[in-house]
This record gives structure tokens, C-alpha cells and sequence, in this order.
């Protein structure tokens, strides 16, 4: 006996039901890889930043204590490191797009693709 053509349709319609689930399942899981990849990546380099702040400031407090000695006077060589900064994040607020924001965003869109 053949089937009616309103059960072939209707199993047709069934198996393209099931395709779309499981395509949008599949682009789900997708998107949870591709997150969880872009935080846990952020994550560690926000540790690593947090080490490395560490480390520059206690850096520069020494840094700021020689330069002082060598100057005569402890505090001196907090303005000279302060006066150093100041032109650093000059030139820096100047060129943060080019050096900054465009490497950051290309970075996280090659993470995210």
C-alpha cells in the first residue's frame, strides 16, 4: 500500500523540524564555545595584568627612591618619575587609537571568529 501524500508531506515537515533543532542546538553550542573562549582568555590575561601591575609599581617606588638619592632628596625623584609619566601618557592619550583600541578590538573579533 502506498503512503498518502498527506503522510509524506507531513514527515517531510517533521524531518525539516528536527534539521532546525538541531541547527539551532548546533549554533548554540557554537556561541557557548566561542564566549566561554573569549572570557576565560580575558580572564587570564586580567590575572597576568594584575601581576604585572604589581610589579611595576613596586618598580617605581624603588626606581623613585634611587633617582630621589641621587638627587639629594627622596621626594625629587617621585616628580621626576611623575614628570616622565605625565609625557608618556601624553604621547599615549594621543595615539590610543592607532595603538590601543583598533589591536584590542582586531584581537578580540580574531577570538571571536
Amino acid at each position: 500500500m502506498e503512503k498518502q501524500p498527506k503522510e509524506s508531506i507531513e514527515a517531510v515537515f517533521d524531518t525539516v523540524g528536527d534539521f532546525v533543532d538541531i541547527k539551532i542546538d548546533l549554533f548554540k553550542l557554537q556561541a557557548i564555545s566561542k564566549i566561554s573562549e573569549v572570557v576565560s582568555s580575558a580572564i587570564g590575561s586580567v590575572a597576568v595584568m594584575i601581576f604585572m601591575l604589581f610589579f611595576i609599581i613596586l618598580l617605581n617606588i624603588g626606581l623613585a627612591l634611587l633617582i630621589g638619592e641621587w638627587l639629594g632628596k627622596s621626594y625629587y625623584g617621585f616628580f621626576a618619575l611623575a614628570g616622565l609619566y605625565l609625557i608618556a601618557g601624553l604621547i599615549l592619550g594621543s595615539l590610543k587609537d592607532k595603538w590601543i583600541k583598533v589591536p584590542i578590538a582586531n584581537s578580540i573579533i580574531k577570538k571571536a571568529f
